[in-house]
């Protein structure tokens, strides 16, 4: 059975920055490719980013969240991250964290089996 889990959602400020973790548990963490999908109220959930599995030495991001965003993993940790810089109003939603287990990324929600609760971000003008 394997398990997602995001944390480190809140309120922060137009500019500000914040951190997501995502924990997976249940299967070998280095085999899985991760994802993460935002969805604001009233939207179809999007895609911001992508890491593949093993190393995660490619990343993928949506075009809203580049330059912006920072996909990265620690094996050792089971846990996959999102950091988020400069952030703005349009980047408040529920973010998703997801797993698939094959090494290779994708864009696409319905590419990932396993999935988070989702945490809450505000960013407030």
């Amino acid at each position: 059975q394997v398990q997602v889990v995001e944390t480190g959602g809140g309120l922060v400020q137009a500019g500000g920055s914040l951190r997501l973790s995502c924990v997976a548990t249940g299967r070998t963490f280095s085999n899985y490719a991760m994802g993460w999908f935002r969805q604001a109220p009233g939207k179809e959930r999007e895609f911001v980013a992508a890491i593949t599995g093993g190393a995660g030495t490619s990343t993928y991001y949506g075009d809203s969240v580049k330059g912006r965003f920072t996909i990265s993993r620690d094996n050792a940790k089971a846990t996959a991250y999102l950091q988020m810089n400069s952030l703005n109003p349009e980047d408040t939603a529920v973010y998703y964290c997801a797993a698939r287990f094959v090494p290779w990324a994708s864009q696409k929600t319905s590419d990932y089996a396993y999935w988070g609760q989702g945490t809450q971000v505000t960013v407030s003008s």
